[in-house]
């Protein structure tokens, strides 16, 4: 292992406090610029953005900027960055309350139990920290009131009999959103929580009723729109800036920040790739998230804890990393498991994943909130997934947001929970039969195994409704089991002329450089009304296809020293009929 200079700045990977990364002096990339932006906007602030993308490092930057005790520590926090050289005049002004509700039970039936019991812990700790801005019977007065609701209410009051301005911080208000979407059950305690006198919805009252008090600002985070709606039936002076173009940038890295940091760190340790290299190898697996309509085609963002993954390996081992993908994301999309399910019971006719794979893109109108109980609306259902950051803005479409999969972190874990709802054995990520057979591909050129086997896996899992899409089923679930080959990367572009894209299997030679074979599977579906000869029809198009396929510069530049392979398939229903290659 390399020598690790001393002058070299550590990398923040899954950190969350702020005046630790300045003090111990971690690479920071410089977001206080929103500061300014935020205080020009409505005092009651939501902001929705996906796991991993550093809202809680935000929050936690954003409370040592107003926390009136950190006023002396000013200059050591900030001074080197933007809001250090042009403060506010709000800066070290309030008390600051900072809630995370992640640390709350997600069970329903515990959730009043659970939110007494942080709130009261940490409704002590903030009277205990400000007990010199504070009136002295404030702790006395705390325990004497029960249970979050009050307490809060008596908090805020006490807070503005001492003159001091409290600033709130809730952090990921929507941890409970997955029972709620799990069961029909847990969506009937839900709604009684969040309706009518539920304790939720109380607590949130008292909040509102706060903000004509003390609480002078709010900052809400969370993943889903889903409870947004509920709670701010009752808490309706929020603003929801998740889809707003000024804040687009404000979370997650800009090309332009990740090409910083690289440039930063290239000049520091041993580097066997240039920047732009290193770029290529990440933009198609961490990049293109667009949260803003209007900011299409002007920047994309890329996934910031996947970003210092990558860098952290890279440095550490002076190679890409073996696997793109950290398994703390893995465990995030566990909970596409219970969206997929949900999205099977839909009635209308293609589900949503399944067009989305199948036709590489959907079309829908961006929701800033909407009740849980409407969750299997299929527009809702489009909002939830781009919200969770499984689908980005790729355009307008007929008057409405035209929606992508941003990258391949999220193709692959999209792909693998599809092929899971049609059999969670046989088709499971770690399957030692299709490792084999990836192997095979790879390294020894035996393809027709590989597509016999997907075949297979086809027919036998086809449900009726499956049969019916017809050529959507095929093409997306051959698109799915590809993906699932850690040697290569599929790409799925539409060919203009006639129909159905080709799938280049793109090899990952920076990860696995021995690799000797790479593959175009030109795929074509005949009805399985349609007569014999159309199957013939469609192998020789294929065959013209693939030629004029693998003399583009796409092709040309991705294989390396592999030898390419052209593959002609061609189903007729749901059998596969013609699986072979081209030989030019």
């Amino acid at each position: 292992m390399e020598y690790v200079l001393s002058d070299r700045k550590r990398l923040p990977y899954g950190m969350m406090n702020f005046a630790v990364i300045r003090r111990d002096d971690y690479y920071y990339v410089d977001k206080t610029s929103y500061i300014p932006l935020i205080e020009q906007s409505d005092r009651f602030f939501f902001f929705i953005r996906p796991r991993r993308f550093g809202k809680s490092l935000t929050l936690n930057m954003l409370q040592h900027y107003y926390d009136v005790r950190a006023k002396d520590r000013f200059d050591a926090l900030f001074g080197d960055l933007y809001i250090g050289k042009h403060p506010t005049a709000d800066r070290n002004s309030y008390l600051v309350l900072y809630l995370n509700f992640s640390g709350i039970d997600g069970e329903l039936h515990n959730y009043r139990k659970g939110l007494d019991a942080h709130c009261s812990i940490t409704f002590e700790n903030f009277i205990k920290i400000y007990a010199d801005y504070l009136p002295q019977d404030t702790l006395e007065g705390l325990r004497e009131v029960e249970g979050a609701v009050e307490q809060i209410d008596f908090l805020y009051q006490q807070c503005a009999r001492a003159g001091q301005k409290i600033y709130l911080f809730i952090d990921e208000y929507d941890h409970f959103t997955n029972a709620i979407l799990s069961d029909a059950e847990s969506l009937k305690r839900y709604t009684d929580e969040t309706h009518g006198e539920g304790y939720l919805r109380a607590f949130f009252n008292k909040v509102k009723a706060g903000t004509y008090s003390s609480i002078e600002r709010c900052f809400i985070t969370g993943v889903s729109p889903v409870t947004m709606d509920d709670l701010t039936s009752g808490f309706n002076i929020g603003t929801n800036y998740s889809l707003s173009p000024e804040f687009n940038e404000m979370m997650g890295f800009t090309e332009e920040e990740v090409r910083e940091m690289l440039t930063y760190y290239s000049t520091r340790s041993p580097f066997h790739h240039t920047i732009d290299e290193l770029i290529e190898m990440m933009k198609p697996w961490y990049d293109n998230y667009c949260f803003a309509q209007k900011s299409y085609g002007r920047t994309t963002m890329y996934n910031s804890n996947m970003v210092l993954y990558f860098v952290k390996n890279y440095i550490l081992y002076g190679e890409v990393p073996e696997d793109m993908i950290e398994d703390n994301i893995r465990i995030d999309y566990e909970k596409l498991r219970m969206l997929i399910r949900k999205d099977k019971e839909f009635v209308h006719d293609a589900s949503v994943i399944q067009t989305l794979v199948s036709q590489g893109y959907i079309t829908g109108k961006l929701k800033k909130g909407f009740p849980a109980s409407n969750i299997v609306d299929p527009d809702n259902f489009v909002s939830l997934l781009y919200y969770f950051g499984m689908l980005t803005i790729s355009g307008i479409y007929e008057d409405e947001s035209k929606l992508t999969i941003p990258n391949q972190v999220v193709r692959e874990q999209l792909y693998t929970y599809l092929l899971n709802t049609y059999n969670e054995i046989d088709l499971s990520f770690d399957s030692y039969e299709k490792d084999q057979l990836s192997k095979s591909i790879a390294y020894q050129g035996e393809w027709r195994a590989y597509f016999d086997y997907i075949a297979d896996c086809l027919k036998r899992y086809a449900s009726q409704r499956d049969k019916q899409k017809g050529e959507f089923f095929v093409h997306g679930f051959t698109l799915a089991m590809t993906a699932q080959n850690r040697f290569y990367r599929p790409i799925s572009e539409a060919d203009t002329q006639a129909g159905y894209a080709d799938i280049f299997l793109c090899p990952l030679l920076d990860i696995y450089p021995n690799m000797e074979h790479s593959y175009i599977i030109e795929l074509k579906y005949a009805k399985y009304k349609d007569p014999e000869s159309r199957v013939e029809e469609l192998r020789l198009e294929g065959i013209a296809q693939a030629n004029r396929y693998a003399d583009t510069d796409t092709v040309r530049n991705a294989i390396g020293t592999t030898r390419l392979h052209k593959i002609i398939v061609v189903y007729k229903g749901m059998e596969m009929r013609v699986c072979e290659e081209v030989h030019s």
